[in-house]
Parts: C-alpha cells; structure tokens; sequence
C-alpha cells in the first residue's frame, strides 16, 4: 500500500558490499592452497556487527545478478540484517575482495571491482528515502562518495537526514573510510568529505583519514577540526595508541587492548557496529568508547570479518577480563 507507514529501522547503513575471500593459511597469497568466503564491505560489515548487537538494521546497497549475489542476498538475514534494500544491476558482477594475512600488523587487501561495482550505482531514484529518514542511524562511507551514481545519492541522502532532523531526531555517521584505490586524488576526497560533514553528526577515522578529510592528523587538532565542521562527537583511532573520542564538552582517550592479533581488518566495523549500539542506549561517552574499543579488538583475534562480529555479552566478557585503560601524557 503506498500510504503504509515505513518501517523505523534503528540503524540503516549504505555503500559498499562484497564477497570477501580469505586464505586459510598465512603468508603470500601465491603460496595459499584454501579460502573461505564470508560477506564484506564496510557499511555493510557494520550492519551485521551492529546486529550482533541486537540492532534492527538494514543495508543498502546493490549486487551482480550472480551466485555471489545471491549468496549476500541470502545471507544478510541470517545474521540478523535486512536485504530489503539491497538492489541487482544487470551486467555488472558483485565485486569480491581478497586479502594477505601476515599478523600482527600486515594485512593488504586487493579489490576486483572492475569496471565499476555494482555498490557504486546507487542512484538517488532508487533510495529507500522514508525509512533513510527515520532511522535512528543512519551510517555512510566516504568510499560511497568517491564515483557517481553513487556519490550524488550519498549526498541526497545526507541532506535528507538534515532536513528531516526536527521531526525524527537521531545521528548520522559518517565514516571517514578513506581508500585511495577508489579516488583520483586526495583532494577530491576532501571536498566531498566537507560537503558529506555539514551532514553528521558523528565522525569516525583514523589518523590517516583524518588528515585527507580535515588536513589534520594529530588526534586532538584532527577531532577538534571534525567539530569545527559541526559534528557532535569526533573519534580518532590511533592504531597501536589507541582511541580519542571528543565532543564540545568531553574528550576520552582510551588505550588499546593487548590480544594476540589474528586479522585486523574487520576490528573497524566490530568497532562501528558497537559505536553504533552505544548511541542507541544513550550511553555516556566512557561506556560508548569502552565497549566499541573492546569490540574492535575482539575482531582482531578473529579470522574473518562479518561472522567474527561479537555479541554484546561477548563484549562485557571481555571487558571484565580486560579492563579498560585510560591514556595518560607521558
């Protein structure tokens, strides 16, 4: 019925998906004789880990009319995600990603996304705009921003959020995300950054990404840049040095947790997946930090990326056998 009221999602995140392939062994990918393949891309990654938390969530996003599709398709729900707004192009394949895994710290990635992904032809017409609205999060990439279609669709969505801030009141997220295979230059990225911040009210980066969206790399010049730009709580990951989260009134900065590194590349959306659990209880900026902070490590000691996504029990456990500690200047 086209009167029918949207459903209110908690969290609705958009961009990039894909069929993320992992050796089963360590090393040179040329030397490993297995894989396995699990669901991945960011934003969409963040959706299952938000999930896992007992989130309402849903992805948009856009696939190949293809096995692996058909595999994201059918998967989505399994961990709890809606595919409602996931979208086939004809004639283009569902990108997959492979990576090499060399702990602690090594761990490159190679994208086959050519001539272009099917994630990157959102288009503005096919946005599920009213429940985009209502979310109580809306979660984006800045990867999204970086080819059309899809990057004037992320623009109208952010400006939708705006717009409908009054009525419906809830954050938007904007993860700063930045990889440079997906972008001509540096500097195109940061303008559609500065335009995509005018609509968040919460940004996520690392140092690198700080320093291509706001010119800053050093955490608290960098977070302090973010609210200049008007968001409402800025976090900057430091690697090894761990996590600054900082509003107009509060900054935090927590150290990392010591675990014996598997694969880190999915430690960011167990991170954003909790982020996102902690702004929908409304906790304070301690507790928020701790428990995404902890998350994020968890994946890290995992072997993959969505079905390492930890619950919330998970996180407390951890928590209560690693606790948290605060940074202190040296």
């Amino acid at each position: 019925m086209p009167n029918e009221a949207p459903h209110t999602y908690d969290v609705i995140t958009m961009g990039r998906v894909s069929v993320d392939v992992y050796p089963q062994q360590t090393g040179p990918l040329e030397d490993v004789t297995t894989f396995s393949k699990s669901i991945g891309g960011s934003p969409t990654n963040v959706a299952i880990a938000a999930a896992r938390h007992g989130a309402d969530a849903a992805v948009v996003t856009r696939t190949g009319n293809d096995p692996f599709g058909r595999y994201i398709a059918r998967t989505l729900p399994e961990f709890g995600v809606a595919n409602a707004f996931v979208d086939i192009v004809a004639g283009l394949n569902t990108p997959v990603a492979f990576c090499e895994i060399f702990p602690p710290d090594d761990f490159p990635l190679y994208f086959y996304r050519e001539p272009t992904a099917p994630d990157m032809m959102i288009t503005t017409e096919s946005l599920p705009m009213r429940e985009i609205e209502r979310a109580r999060i809306f979660w984006t990439t800045v990867t999204g921003l970086s080819e059309e279609p899809s990057r004037s669709a992320h623009h109208v969505a952010l400006a939708a959020r705006t717009a409908a801030a009054g009525a419906r009141p809830g954050h938007t997220v904007l993860d700063l995300d930045y990889r440079a295979v997906f972008w001509v230059s540096p500097q195109d990225a940061t303008r559609e950054v500065a335009a995509a911040l005018e609509h968040a009210t919460v940004a996520v980066g690392n140092r690198e990404e700080c320093q291509v969206a706001v010119g800053e790399s050093d955490p608290v010049r960098a977070a302090d840049a973010l609210l200049e730009r008007g968001v409402e709580l800025a976090i900057v990951k430091q690697g090894p040095r761990g996590v600054l989260a900082k509003t107009r009134d509060e900054t935090v900065e927590l150290r990392p947790h010591r675990v014996d590194v598997v694969n880190g590349l999915g430690s960011g959306d167990g991170f954003g997946g909790a982020l996102i659990h902690g702004l929908l209880q409304g906790w304070d900026l301690g507790r928020l930090l701790a428990v995404a902070n902890a998350a994020g490590a968890i994946v890290a000691t995992r072997f993959e990326c969505s079905t390492a996504m930890p619950t919330t029990d998970e996180v407390e456990t951890f928590l209560q056998e690693h606790p948290t500690e605060e940074a202190v200047d040296a």
